[in-house]
């Protein structure tokens, strides 16, 4: 369980299309947006976890915030230092195209892809609880998300 389930959500969306290299030609290139997308760039990516998370400076930081655990932790630290060395070798100042045509861009593909394996499979794993939820409060309560009830 993490605390901010939502975050989580983006975090996976994040990895999702840093992970697929049609995406990124589509929608950061081309800019032809899927139905309910308005915008995205491979900024957005960077900001989410070099500017609003702990990701890309301290990922255990996260650990129940918005990832599990230490193997996921390991697993964002390499997204991050993928992206540091694209941004070592092209600098920040250069198109999103550019990025990702670069030889360095592997990286971050492939870094992201095993992130997102292994946090999708971590989601599949049964849960051990059973939240109860007043249907009164919000659906994130900033306390707690309700009782919650041991199961088995």
């Amino acid at each position: 369980m993490v605390k901010y389930p939502k975050m989580r959500e983006e975090l996976l969306e994040t990895l999702r299309n840093l992970a697929d290299r049609d995406y990124q030609d589509q929608v950061w290139v081309k800019r032809d947006y899927p139905l309910g997308i308005k915008y995205d760039c491979f900024d957005e990516a960077v900001h989410f976890l070099y500017d609003d998370t702990v990701l890309a400076e301290n990922p255990d930081a996260a650990i129940g915030v918005i990832i599990e655990n230490e193997k996921e932790a390991r697993f964002m630290e390499a997204v991050c230092q993928a992206i540091d060395l694209v941004f070592e070798a092209l600098g920040t100042e250069v198109s999103d195209e550019e990025y990702i045509k670069s030889s360095e861009w592997t990286g971050v593909v492939e870094a992201a892809s095993k992130a997102l394996q292994a946090m999708k499979f971590n989601r599949r794993k049964p849960l051990r609880f059973k939240l109860k939820c007043d249907s009164r409060r919000d659906s994130y309560p900033s306390r707690t998300l309700g009782r919650m009830l041991q199961t088995g």
